[in-house]
């Protein structure tokens, strides 16, 4: 009968970089880059006599890191000692928690509305039997996906190959502190993986623990994947690939999308008998788009977990759970939400403004200075980041304020003056750095809004354009546009357009 079906089961294990100013067990410099092999110490290369010593900001960022992601915080653990032979492992093992670890017990759930339709609840695609543990799906808005466990460890050295010749080794990372984040395998798509990542990413820039950039090695992925076959009736399990360092998102999708093919086909065509936790570790040739195997491992065994016998276990305060906490604050998910509820935004622009923890407060703060917060997003949206992606600047670097932002919308919104005048007073802004209300005053931009004065200018241009004002009764009404723009010139740009016009038109229309 073959195949009836199949589906896709992921683990991600996400390593990460933290945001210390010294490595995790000493005080050399924790910064990415520079000369290699200048920012060692005989703790972090691990030479005889050499004693490591925990930095208190290592553990503290580990606890946001873990209150971001819902975990449960331990309030005492330890180091481990983990033994692998590698040319970029300094001391031949690495400094890492085995069973207790700091953070456990979490989840990160993912919205709905970054899947396809056919994904979603009701949607053809969407089967809730493939959602492993409980409430995955949250009232069929998200998706959840378990945290096992987020534990502390070292980075290692890097590896430098030149030209297929030559191999070198920069120790500047060893040391450097990471945390990993193990999830439950409550993954079942390529695609689900790839936003899994983007959304940790994401709260873990938004909390300040970490930079995030894939580039840079600061975050990467192992993707732990196999499949569910069911074959006349009967389930069956491959065995599970360990696809490591995936250093982008598009790797992590392309990796697993081959890999389920990968592993379907050998189903179909090579049956082999494997042995109980048989696992193979695989790389991804990114230039070919394949897999390979790296090395096969059985257990944990392999790598004789010893407790570190040179740190202490250690208790974890109270306080510092508690500062982990307030250290969160609000996350970037339920920030959108309340965006649009509170600031009537669309998704878009929800999604726009809180793309960083910086933009969401900068925004926030010209909103609740403004009388308009649809119109202070949209000259953020449109004015502002203009000129930072065109000047390859963040929100932080700009020099005017919010509140420049929520006098330029309230003086647009108040039709005080134009919008080809707000537009040159924003650019004023920028290279003046004053505010608005300085910059209209001294320009002369306010607009003028009393009836009288518009109505005297309307009768001015009326009474100079007799031949305009033939032709409109002749029944050529393009001239109202022309007898419009002389309106506006004779104003030098400050009549109020609406008022203008309606009197235009009315004064016309009589004639």
């Amino acid at each position: 009968m073959g195949i009836d079906k199949y589906e896709i089961v992921i683990g991600c294990e996400i390593h990460t970089q933290l945001l210390t100013a010294t490595k995790a067990f000493c005080a050399c410099e924790n910064r990415y880059g520079g000369m290699p092999d200048t920012r060692v110490c005989p703790v972090c290369l691990g030479l005889p006599g050499a004693m490591p010593r925990v930095s208190k900001g290592y553990v503290e960022l580990g606890a946001v890191a873990g209150q971001a992601l819902n975990c449960r915080i331990a309030r005492f653990t330890k180091f481990d000692r983990k033994h692998y032979f590698y040319p970029d492992l300094a001391k031949g093992y690495q400094i890492t928690q085995y069973d207790i670890p700091l953070c456990s017990d979490g989840y990160v759930d993912l919205p709905f509305t970054h899947f396809p339709e056919e994904e979603r609840p009701g949607g053809k695609k969407f089967r809730p039997d493939n959602f492993k543990g409980e409430n995955c799906v949250i009232g069929g808005s998200y998706r959840r996906v378990r945290v096992e466990r987020i534990h502390l460890e070292e980075d290692v050295g890097k590896s430098l190959h030149f030209e297929g010749k030559h191999s070198y080794i920069d120790y500047n990372r060893c040391g450097t502190p990471l945390i990993e984040i193990v999830t439950k395998p409550d993954i079942s798509s390529p695609d689900e993986a790839s936003l899994f990542m983007q959304t940790v990413q994401e709260i873990l820039r938004y909390v300040r623990v970490t930079k995030g950039n894939l580039e840079e090695g600061n975050m990467r992925c192992d993707a732990n994947i196999n499949l569910n076959v069911w074959e006349n009736g009967k389930l069956y399990h491959t065995p599970i690939s360990e696809i490591k360092n995936l250093n982008s998102f598009r790797s992590i999708r392309e990796a697993c999308s081959y890999e389920a093919e990968r592993q379907l086909h050998e189903f179909e065509t090579d049956r082999k008998e494997f042995e109980p936790g048989y696992k193979n570790t695989m790389t991804w040739d990114e230039e070919k788009g394949v897999t390979a195997v790296m090395r096969t491992k059985n257990s944990f065994v392999d790598y004789r977990f010893v407790v570190e016998p040179d740190i202490k276990p250690f208790s974890v305060s109270e306080s510092l759970i508690e500062d982990a906490r307030k250290a969160v604050g609000e996350l970037p998910e339920a920030k959108r939400t309340r965006f649009k509820k509170e600031f009537a935004l669309s998704d878009f622009d929800a999604e726009t403004l809180t793309s960083t923890r910086e933009l969401a407060m900068w925004f926030e703060e010209a909103a609740k200075n403004s009388k308009s917060a649809k119109r202070v997003a949209n000259l953020i949206l449109s004015e502002l980041l203009a000129v930072l992606n065109e000047k390859n600047q963040t929100i932080d670097e700009i020099k005017i304020t919010p509140l420049h932002i929520a006098e330029l919308a309230d003086a647009l919104e108040s039709n005080k003056i134009t919008s080809k005048q707000g537009k040159e007073v924003f650019a004023l802004m920028l290279e003046k750095n004053l505010l608005p209300s300085v910059i209209i005053k001294e320009e002369g931009f306010e607009q003028v809004s009393d009836a009288n004065a518009i109505e005297k200018i309307v009768d001015d241009v009326i009474s100079a354009n007799p031949k305009a004002v033939s032709d409109f009764k002749g029944g050529k009404t393009n001239v109202v546009g022309w007898l419009m723009g002389q309106v506006m010139k004779q104003s030098r740009g400050k009549a109020d357009p609406n008022q203008a016009s309606a009197l235009l038109n009315k004064k016309l229309s009589v004639l």
